[in-house]
């Protein structure tokens, strides 16, 4: 398992366009929406979250500042969602798993996955977590508005904790309604193509 970096891409989907989960905006650095590099850094903004603005269109994607068009979530277009049918293969990870949509075969009846990635309890308040000598305090209640706002148990959904699951022998990634939306970490190994290119 490796785990998600900001200095490489996390897939591209079959339409060209590339996913990027992670955003650059961590609570108490710069502005909070750009600046923060360190992919160990605490409270990192989920852009899926309607809880933040990160100005994502109709699709889950947005442009960078260097102009790459990206996806944060589900490419609402490249599957269908009335679920009729188990969804196709709709792009690859970085390590050469394929991401599907959201639907697959259960022993016959088609269903959407779900991820298994629920919100920490802990009487609902966030613990303060201090790195690199600093003290990070956001407050509030586990809502959703951070990625730490989340942890994996494997008995509430379907997916394991890089959001994936074997279908008839074959593993891959699935899009899911809720965090981490297509995938968590990768199962097997990146490929060094899919690093991003620093100018």
């Amino acid at each position: 398992m490796t785990e998600l970096s900001l200095r490489k891409d996390n897939a591209v989907f079959l339409n060209g366009v590339k996913l990027d989960l992670l955003a650059a905006g961590c609570f108490g650095v710069r502005d909070g929406f750009i600046g923060c590099g360190n992919t160990d850094q605490p409270f990192r903004f989920d852009p899926m979250s309607s809880l933040n603005n990160f100005g994502t269109d109709s699709h889950n994607a947005h442009t960078q500042p260097d102009g790459a068009y990206h996806y944060h979530g589900n490419p609402i277009a490249m599957f269908s969602s009335n679920g009729g049918v188990a969804s196709p293969v709709i792009g690859f990870a970085t390590d050469g798993f394929p991401i599907y949509g959201s639907y697959f075969d259960d022993e016959g009846v088609i269903r959407k996955a779900k991820s298994s990635y629920v919100l920490k309890e802990n009487d609902g308040k966030r613990t303060d977590i201090t790195f690199a000598g600093k003290k990070y305090s956001p407050g509030g209640s586990y809502d959703g508005k951070f990625v730490d706002d989340y942890e994996y148990d494997k008995t509430s959904g379907d997916l394991d904790e890089c959001n994936g699951m074997s279908v008839n022998g074959t593993y891959g990634y699935y899009v899911t309604d809720a965090y981490p939306w297509v995938l968590k970490c990768f199962k097997g190994t990146p490929d060094s193509s899919f690093d991003k290119r620093r100018g």
